[in-house]
């Protein structure tokens, strides 16, 4: 994999060391700056930028992502009502089927499905993202710290790993959530404590990887800091196969949510989710398929949005699938 350090930095570490800067002095300030230019363009990042900005699996589902986050940001914007209002549910629409003027139709309570999907949409959105903010934060830090200094510190953190990893995600948190009020951050907290061995066994061997690279080792050898090789050098080159990790994970949250809540343990009422909702019209799907079609149908989309993210930025990052 390619260096992203820029030959700014590198001129700079060089000057920290007392070398010549015979870089600059060979090519003047112009010739500094072409350099400095076509590094950019060379660097892995810019290509896989290039590359994602022509996919249009990228695009798609990149433009999905996004309409979901404005989704359960502000839902106010794309329905007039609310599902936790005092008549918000009718009992005399219950069942009703789609219609003009209520898309989705109504639920066994006489609820408005449509309101209560796109509500619906705040709680898994906030799950997927803060775990695998979660996640991305805990394992790719303990895997940063253990790769690069290995020894004692790698093998605790590596047994430690091992433990948490042997639990299954839904049943370690089927275990967990088992006689708690349940809600989007907790949910979020329990997903996070079982969700980031595999970061961090992600991040510890691209670290492994790079750690003895040449130009890791000619940072060291200029007299680059231990901080400075980690956070400019190491970290930038290392993190690649994490974030993409770490977008396909985050529909695999959302997905694990509304597995947790359709069981009666994860987000709780009167807080609305789509595996809530799922749950509610299991028993009423062959009465009025309706109300299980349209939540089941946002929560499909939406995991698949976040996995189409991902594989495209995997097929960017990783130049083997070029």
């Amino acid at each position: 994999m390619r260096d992203t350090t820029s030959v700014e930095d590198s001129m700079t570490d060089t000057q920290t060391a007392g070398a010549p800067s015979t870089g600059t002095a060979a090519s003047g300030p112009a010739g500094g700056k072409k350099d400095e230019k076509q590094e950019r363009i060379a660097s892995l990042w810019s290509d896989a930028w290039r590359d994602l900005r022509s996919n249009p699996i990228f695009l798609i589902g990149a433009f999905l992502v996004f309409c979901m986050l404005v989704l359960s940001a502000v839902p106010g914007w794309f329905t007039s009502g609310t599902p936790f209002a005092a008549n918000a549910c009718t009992l005399q629409n219950s069942l009703k089927p789609p219609t003009g003027e209520n898309w989705f139709g109504f639920d066994v309570q006489g609820c408005d499905i449509y309101t209560r999907t796109i509500w619906a949409a705040r709680n898994s959105v906030i799950v997927g993202v803060v775990t695998t903010t979660l996640v991305l934060t805990v394992g790719g830090a303990l895997g940063l710290l253990a790769g690069w200094l290995g020894g004692i510190m790698d093998s605790i953190l590596s047994r430690i790993t091992e433990i948490f990893f042997a639990i299954p995600l839904l049943l370690g948190g089927m275990l967990i959530m088992s006689g708690r009020e349940g809600n989007a951050w907790t949910v979020s907290a329990v997903l996070a404590t079982l969700g980031w061995p595999q970061i961090f066994r992600i991040m510890r061997s691209s670290v492994l990887q790079h750690k003895n690279n040449d130009y890791v080792v000619a940072a060291r050898a200029l007299g680059a800091s231990t901080i400075r090789i980690t956070l400019r050098h190491i970290l930038p080159n290392a993190i690649a196969p994490v974030i993409v990790v770490g977008a396909i994970s985050l529909g695999v949250y959302i997905g694990a949510e509304a597995a947790l809540s359709y069981l009666g343990i994860g987000v709780q009422p009167p807080e609305i989710s789509w595996g809530l909702m799922i749950s509610d019209a299991k028993d009423r799907f062959l009465q009025a398929p309706h109300v299980l079609l349209f939540p089941a149908a946002a929560l499909s989309i939406t995991v698949l949005a976040f996995i189409m993210v991902g594989d495209a930025v995997r097929d960017a990052l990783d130049p083997k699938l070029r």
